[in-house]
């Protein structure tokens, strides 16, 4: 028996348009504080049998004149109304920040940190957070928030490719104290996540350095991808330029000769890559972005309509990283 595809299925189509239709409507912020406007509540499936018990209970308290049987059913009928109180209670009054989510390399999680901040005097129990529709019974974070205080959540998402992606929305809720009602809200954020090529596994050594403009010298480089050219070590040499590599198969601690390195410039060039494939090249420089600056070179960027400067450090690497994000 063959099933009917989600685009040919009415019903479920109009419920996925109207679902996109009212998450548009919520404003893109990254802190939210939760009132009567944007907190839902709705019975749990133990909520709606508690209120079939109850009808039951009050049918055969009124056909047998059951005294007992009223006030067991009003007894726990009004334990239900105190508890719808005390769980929507819960998530009103509760304030949420998400702070700036730090870059993250393809195929690893996007963690996403979120500050819930409790004002009132009394603390917050079970509350959850998560990705909206990430599906599964375990993405859910709980936590309790102190009076007067707050506490950090994490919550993760996986992007699916490199760029600059929207936080997906989030979804807060809360079945407190008793499970019979569930109380949530949805949170669309308006920060971004930049997500790194995935650097190749196993990238060959680093490209030839250039000859700068002018140089009489010859571009060479070892298979290890560091440029020929070293010398004694030094007192005050910085330790960027001491080649570890040949310190430990020899025992005797080497600088690279900046004389030479000087005449040479390392540039990664997209164009000069050998690879067909427009992802597997960015994989390709990004590993190599991460090779050089592990080996504390200078290095600079080629890419199709943007070129970046020969530099090193951290703040260069990250530039070179996000320049391959958004290429």
């Amino acid at each position: 028996m063959s099933t009917v595809p989600l685009a040919l299925n009415p019903a479920a189509l109009a419920r996925q348009k109207f679902r996109q239709w009212w998450q548009a409507r919520l404003p893109l912020t990254d802190t939210l504080t939760l009132t009567q406007r944007n907190v839902y509540i709705l019975p749990t499936r133990p909520g709606f049998m508690l209120g079939a018990t109850l009808l039951v209970l009050l049918i055969g308290s009124i056909n047998y004149q059951l005294n007992l049987g009223y006030l067991l059913t009003f007894l726990l009928a009004g334990s239900a109304l105190a508890g719808m109180h005390v769980c929507h209670a819960t998530l009103r009054g509760l304030s949420l920040a998400l702070m700036q989510p730090p870059p993250q390399f393809a195929g690893s999680s996007a963690t996403l940190a979120v500050t819930l901040a409790n004002a009132r005097r009394t603390i917050r129990h079970g509350i959850g957070l998560a990705v909206l529709d990430a599906g599964g019974g375990d993405h859910w974070t709980w936590t309790d928030v102190p009076a007067q205080g707050s506490c950090t959540v994490h919550v993760a998402f996986m992007p699916e490719r490199r760029g600059l992606h929207p936080v997906p929305p989030l979804t807060a809720e809360t079945r407190f104290p008793l499970g019979t009602f569930r109380v949530w809200t949805v949170w669309r954020p308006a920060a971004q996540v930049l997500v790194y090529p995935r650097p190749e596994s196993h990238p060959p050594p680093l490209p030839a350095g250039e000859p700068r403009a002018g140089g009489a010298a010859r571009a060479s480089a070892q298979n290890s991808g560091e440029f020929e050219g070293v010398r004694a070590y030094r007192r005050g040499d910085p330790l960027k330029l001491v080649v570890w590599k040949k310190a430990a198969k020899t025992d005797e601690l080497v600088s690279r000769d900046t004389l030479q390195s000087q005449r040479h410039e390392l540039w990664l060039d997209f164009a000069q890559v050998g690879l067909a494939d427009r992802e597997a090249r960015l994989e390709r420089l990004a590993a190599w972005v991460l090779q050089a600056d592990k080996l504390g070179q200078d290095y600079g960027l080629r890419l199709p309509g943007q070129q970046v400067a020969p530099a090193s450090g951290e703040a260069h690497k990250r530039r070179c990283l996000e320049a391959l994000a958004l290429c």
